[in-house]
C-alpha cells in the first residue's frame, strides 16, 4: 500500500471521527435543551406561586400579569397565618400524620415479615389477593368507608382520619420485596440459636431495610399532609380540620372574592416542609425504591 493511499485512509477516518463527534455534540445539546425546557415547565408553577404570594390583590388582578411583583408584600404571609389559623391546622395535620405513620409502620413491618419469612397455609394466595386490591381505584372505597365510619360514630374525630388508611398494600409489597433480598440462611441460623422472630426482625431485618422504611415513612407523611377528599368528607369541623381543607375557604372576602395573593402565601408556607423533606431525604426514597425492585 502506497503512502498516498495511507494518507487518504487517514483522512477518511478523521472525517468519520469528526462527524461522530459533531453528531454526539448535537445529541447532547438537544438533550440538554429538552431537559431545560422540562425543568422550566415544572418549576414555573412554583415560581408563580411565590411571586403571587408577595403581590397586592390589585396587581394580581391586572389584565396583563407581571412576572415579577412591582411591590413585594411580605405582610401577606403574616395575614395568611392569621386568617387560616395555620398554627392549629399544622398541629392537627402533624398529629394525624405522625400517629398514622407510626401505626402504619408497625402494621407494614409485621405484615411484610410474615409474607417474606414465615410459612403458613395459603400465604401465596393471600398475598396475591392483596396485590389484586391494588388494581381497584381508591375512590371506589369512599362510599363503603363512609358508611362504616358513620355507623361506628367516628365522624368529626381524629380516629376517622387515622384508622381507615393504616394498611397500605403497596408499602407491604415494597418492604416484603426488600425483606426477600436478605438471605434466608440468616433467619435459619438465628432460629437454630433460639432467636425469636421479633428479635430477629428488630436486630437484623429492620436495620438492613432502613432505606426502604425511611422511604415508606416519608411517603406516608406526605400522603397525610396532602390528604384532601377524605378529611373534607368526614372531619371538616374546626377542631379536626387539616391543612388542605383549612386553606380552601379561609381567604374568601365578604364580597365573595378570594384574596389569591394571601392564599398563595398560605400555600407556600404549607408547601415549605414538604419541599425540605424532598430536598434532604430524596436519596433515601430513590435508594429504598430501587433496592426493593431488584428481586421479586
Amino acid at each position: 500500500m502506497s503512502v498516498s493511499e495511507l494518507t487518504m485512509q487517514e483522512r477518511d477516518m478523521r472525517k468519520v471521527t469528526v462527524k461522530q463527534r459533531v453528531v454526539k455534540i448535537a445529541v447532547q445539546v438537544l438533550l440538554y435543551l429538552f431537559l431545560i425546557t422540562m425543568a422550566v415547565i415544572v418549576i414555573f408553577p412554583f415560581y408563580w406561586m411565590l411571586i403571587s404570594s408577595v403581590k397586592s390583590l390589585a396587581e394580581y388582578q391586572r389584565a396583563v400579569p407581571t412576572l415579577f411583583p412591582k411591590e413585594i408584600l411580605l405582610s401577606n404571609y403574616v395575614e395568611a397565618f392569621k386568617q387560616a389559623n395555620l398554627g392549629r391546622l399544622f398541629l392537627n395535620t402533624l398529629y394525624v400524620g405522625v400517629v398514622s405513620t407510626l401505626l402504619s409502620l408497625v402494621i407494614t413491618v409485621l405484615s411484610a415479615f410474615a409474607f417474606a419469612r414465615l410459612e403458613f397455609k395459603g400465604k401465596n394466595a393471600l398475598f396475591a389477593a392483596l396485590l389484586a386490591t391494588m388494581m381497584i381505584p381508591g375512590e371506589l372505597f369512599t362510599i363503603t368507608n363512609y358508611v362504616t365510619v358513620y355507623s361506628l360514630k367516628w365522624m368529626n374525630t381524629f380516629t376517622v382520619l387515622i384508622v381507615p388508611f393504616l394498611v397500605s398494600v403497596f408499602y407491604i409489597y415494597l418492604l416484603r420485596q426488600n425483606f426477600m433480598q436478605i438471605p434466608n440462611e440468616l433467619y435459619l441460623a438465628a432460629k437454630v440459636d433460639g432467636t425469636s422472630d421479633i428479635k430477629y426482625l428488630w436486630k437484623v431485618m429492620i436495620p438492613l431495610s432502613l432505606p426502604t422504611l425511611i422511604s415508606i415513612t416519608i411517603l406516608k407523611m406526605m400522603g397525610a399532609w396532602n390528604s384532601y377528599v377524605w378529611p373534607r368528607l368526614v372531619a371538616n369541623d374546626e377542631a379536626h380540620r387539616l391543612i388542605t381543607n383549612g386553606l380552601r375557604n379561609a381567604f374568601t372576602e365578604s364580597t365573595g372574592d378570594v384574596n389569591i395573593p394571601v392564599q398563595m402565601a398560605a400555600v407556600a408556607i404549607v408547601s415549605f416542609p414538604l419541599f425540605l423533606v424532598f430536598i434532604f431525604l430524596r436519596k433515601y426514597i430513590m435508594k429504598g425504591v430501587s433496592r426493593s425492585g431488584i428481586k421479586g
